[in-house]
């Protein structure tokens, strides 16, 4: 069974950068496509960006769009989210999550689609 790890969160200041991985085990990454949520106190989970399996389609909520990246390495059974211009709005819960899915495809408004769930990391920005 997938298995799946997140790590690099912590607090920030507005206007830092970081970054996320979210590591594999168990299976080959390769087989998922993978998508980053997020979910902040009082909120409903949000898709901020999803990556197809060999990256042929990438998709990004709007509010992130142009500092976020999202990327994977499937050699490392690995996928990152690196996020620059961080904004206090940005502060939640950040999921990463793996889906079954042919090649080229990844979406990003249905997670209960999702097969395989990380614990979360916590980005707190804040000055």
């Amino acid at each position: 069974q997938l298995q799946l790890v997140e790590s690099g969160g912590g607090l920030v200041q507005p206007g830092g950068s970081l970054r996320l991985s979210c590591a594999a085990s168990g299976f080959s990454l390769a087989y998922y496509a993978i998508g980053w949520f997020r979910q902040a106190p009082g909120k409903e989970r949000e898709g901020v960006a999803c990556i197809s399996r060999y990256q042929s389609s990438i998709k990004y909520t709007e509010s992130v769009k142009g500092r976020f990246t999202v990327s994977r390495d499937n050699a490392r059974d690995t996928a990152y989210l690196q996020m620059n211009s961080l904004e206090p709005e940005d502060t939640a819960v950040y999921y990463c999550a793996a889906d079954a899915v042919p090649k080229g495809l990844c979406q990003l408004w249905a997670p209960r689609e999702y097969d395989s769930w990380g614990q979360g990391a916590q980005v707190t920005v804040s000055s």
